[in-house]
């Protein structure tokens, strides 16, 4: 039995409230958490993560209190935060081994855990370098490569693709997908191609409640018919781009072509077209989206 339940979760520092009333129940399989920054999704997994005490609400693992069953949670838990710090005088092999230790492995494991998480992020052929050598894309993958030391039942894993190039978040995405069987892994960015990917469930949060409960298929339905073409001159396309959401804007040839996010025509000769993921959740959340 694997299984997350959230009831009217809230969390307040001093008179703002970073989540309100946020429920959820999480089965295996990949949970995108999306939204601006500033949204609660942090919030929400640093108390998922036992790190952080919520105000109000309740968060239950197999049906434990997880305030009162903590520990029975953080065995099966593994947490790769935004701020994953490393040892600079740590090898790669060295620091998990470090890490497997301080986590309660049995020694007798440890070795062969730490050979065989090298290998799921593929790291054998750097395992024996020093940290600060290591490419950002490699320490986030030593990142779930610690997280992944306990073969966790519960992955958390936040904002985990923020400065990588976009070859190493394409490399790190499709590690995340290769490892969500037989476990629920929550993963929050404000990339939607990050979940695009690999979720196949969505969670919109705005300041701090849910916007929308989704999945990326039902996210494109929903703005079908709402994202529109056109090419025109400059000045129209600057007064196209004043009062509507322009998605992007590409100097053509023969003038500007814009994609336009409207539930209405936004221009005579404007054509309706297939919404891209990003363009579905802007009109979910009506707000720009990060563009990367």
């Amino acid at each position: 039995m694997m299984e997350l339940t959230i009831e009217r979760l809230s969390k307040r520092y001093g008179q703002h409230w970073a989540l309100r009333e946020l429920s959820l129940r999480g089965a295996p399989g990949m949970l995108g958490l999306v939204g601006p920054n500033g949204a609660g999704k942090t919030s929400l997994m640093r108390m998922i993560a036992t790190l952080l005490e919520p105000t109000e609400g309740t968060i239950r693992w197999n049906g434990q209190d997880i305030r009162t069953h903590g520990q029975t949670l953080r065995q099966v838990l593994g947490y790769l935060p935004q701020d994953f710090g490393v040892y600079p005088e740590f090898t790669g092999r060295q620091f998990l081994r470090y890490l497997a230790a301080m986590k309660g492995l049995p020694t007798s494991l440890v070795h062969r855990r730490v050979d065989e998480v090298l290998e799921i992020v593929n790291l054998e052929q750097v395992a024996d370098r020093k940290l600060p050598a290591y490419s950002g894309g490699m320490k986030q993958r030593i990142g779930i490569a610690q997280a992944l030391l306990n073969d966790p039942e519960l992955l958390i894993v936040d904002e985990p693709t923020a400065g990588l190039d976009p070859a190493e978040r394409v490399r790190f995405r499709t590690l995340l997908a290769s490892l969500t069987s037989n476990r629920i892994i929550m993963l929050s960015t404000h990339i939607i191609s990050d979940v695009e990917a690999v979720a196949n469930r969505l969670l919109i949060l705005r300041e701090g409640r849910v916007l929308a409960d989704t999945t990326p298929e039902a996210l494109l339905a929903s703005a079908a018919g709402s994202v529109w073409s056109v090419t025109t001159d400059q000045a129209t396309a600057l007064q196209l781009q004043a009062s509507y959401q322009v998605s992007t804007m590409v100097n053509q040839v023969h003038g500007i072509t814009l994609r336009i996010v409207s539930a209405t025509r936004p221009h005579e000769a404007a054509v309706v077209i297939d919404p891209s993921l990003e363009e579905a959740y802007l009109l979910a959340t009506g707000r720009q989206a990060v563009q990367v």
